[in-house]
């Protein structure tokens, strides 16, 4: 498939996107039961004085625990609007009748409702420039610092942050940044080390392949032996109109279509792993309980390698069985923030060899990436500007940190895996995809996810403790 290198240049932008951004701005409502919407006056930039605009940024609160002085658990939003993460993320409000805890999910800029320009905000990398984690973590510490000033006796509370996946990245970045304004912090699926030069690129495929290979036996092997299929059948007229009826797609396939089917496909792989969760989820799509051993018993189960994988492919996007047909032309991640994120400083090589690997022999062309780039937002990543503004691998002279992380999920390749010190605390949960331990308490949560969460809780019980006895 070296025909496909440059048109699968893009193909590594995968991100859990929840939904893209709404320009309405709110008035106070929400549509999570027990938060309240709040808005903070924040800078677009602040780190210059060239600009002084400011925008409002949306948070919620859930103070129905909260006692004055116990701590703020913070949730520090990432790429989507923050009542998604709300709905999809139960351990905070779990924990605060235990902590008395103030619950606070912070909505990350150019997501959601924090629009810097509403609906001018990705009109031009003038308008769009201001999207950074260092601009949104500096957003947080405006908040932290508004909540500790107007909270009735919150100016001396504890604030911990949680975050998962990207948000997990925040959560761990602003212990690193704002040691004096958090506490601690619980980063789960946090994939820090997923940057180029210090975790190799094939880490992430060989996680997602043995994710399938424990959920059946020659799973992997049959998808792998799909790719040449799909190939030939896409060299003729036949062979693509065989495929559109197989995946009973919305428009016939041409000859140029064929690299858009192999990275829908690609991603298709990727997103299950992710989300291999024990029970019947929602969280990007309606799924069933362990949907990876669902679609590895569909793609073992049939004689045709193709029928296999095709009716895997339905179970993803049809599990519901309202969908007429399926539209390969749709990404199923990504809204435009998160696109331009990935372009800039979110660098997170993953290749895969076609070998030790269940994909597509896919290299990291960091030069076509570039240019994909270019041609959409006018702008040119940096790839190694993040190791560089968060400490590559040496994050030594960090602490209370737990850094947790499902064996299932591909992330994990690029996150701590092992403790670092006494409070850079690394907890692997066995048979967990990604951050399953934020996620809302479920009975067939695995023993692991448990633990976790009661290891999690002692953990923060103990560093508030601690910084009791220092304030």
């Amino acid at each position: 498939m070296d025909d496909q290198k440059v048109s699968l240049a893009s193909l590594f932008l995968v991100y859990l996107v929840l939904s893209e951004g709404r320009c309405n701005v709110g008035d106070g409502s929400t549509d999570v039961p027990g938060y309240k919407t709040r808005y903070v006056e924040v800078q677009v930039d602040h780190f210059s004085f060239a600009n002084s605009d400011t925008f409002q940024l949306r948070y919620l609160v859930n103070d129905t625990y909260y006692k004055d002085g116990d701590p703020i658990f913070f949730y520090t939003g990432n790429e989507g609007d923050i009542e998604d993460f709300v709905k999809n993320t139960g351990l905070l409000i779990e924990m605060a009748p235990r902590f008395g805890a103030l619950v606070i999910f912070a909505e990350h800029r150019y997501y959601g409702q924090s629009l810097p320009y509403g609906k001018e905000s990705f009109k031009d990398p003038a308008h769009l420039g201001y999207l950074t984690s260092t601009q949104a973590l500096a957003d947080f510490a405006v908040l932290i610092t508004h909540l500790k000033e107007t909270v009735p006796g919150a100016a001396n509370s504890p604030v911990f942050a949680f975050g998962g996946s990207y948000g997990g990245m925040l959560a761990a970045w602003i212990r690193m940044k704002y040691p004096h304004l958090v506490a601690g912090s619980l980063a789960s699926a946090a994939s820090i080390f997923q940057y180029p030069g210090i975790t190799d690129c094939e880490a992430y495929s060989h996680v997602a392949t043995r994710t399938f290979q424990r959920s059946g036996a020659g799973c992997p092997e049959r998808i792998r032996s799909s790719w040449d299929v799909i190939q030939d059948l896409g060299k003729t007229d036949a062979g693509r109109h065989n495929l559109t009826s197989m995946f009973r797609l919305c428009e016939p396939l041409a000859a140029d279509d064929m690299p858009t089917l192999v990275n829908w496909l690609v991603n298709l792989w990727m997103i299950y792993a992710l989300t291999d969760y024990p029970y019947p989820a929602d969280f990007l799509t309606p799924l069933p309980a362990w949907p990876v051993k669902e679609a590895c018993h569909l793609i073992t189960s049939h004689e045709d390698v193709l029928s296999g994988v095709a009716a895997a492919t339905k179970l993803y996007f049809n599990f519901t069985g309202q969908a007429v047909c399926l539209d390969i032309s749709q990404p199923y991640y990504g809204g435009l923030a998160w696109q331009y994120q990935a372009c800039t400083e979110q660098i997170e090589p993953i290749c895969s060899d076609g070998v030790n690997d269940m994909f597509p022999a896919i290299p990291w062309d960091l030069v076509a990436f570039s240019q994909a780039c270019y041609q959409r937002w006018k702008v040119r990543p940096r790839p190694y500007w993040a190791v560089t503004e968060y400490w590559g691998r040496n994050i030594s002279a960090a602490s209370n940190i737990i850094f947790s992380n499902g064996d299932l999920d591909p992330w994990s390749a690029g996150c701590v895996l092992k403790s670092l010190s006494d409070s850079l605390i690394a907890i692997v949960m066995e048979d967990a995809a990604h951050h399953l331990d934020l996620r809302p308490s479920n009975p067939a949560d695995p023993p692991s996810v448990l633990k976790a969460r009661a290891q999690e809780a002692d953990i923060i019980e103990k560093w508030i403790q601690e910084y009791h006895l220092t304030t």
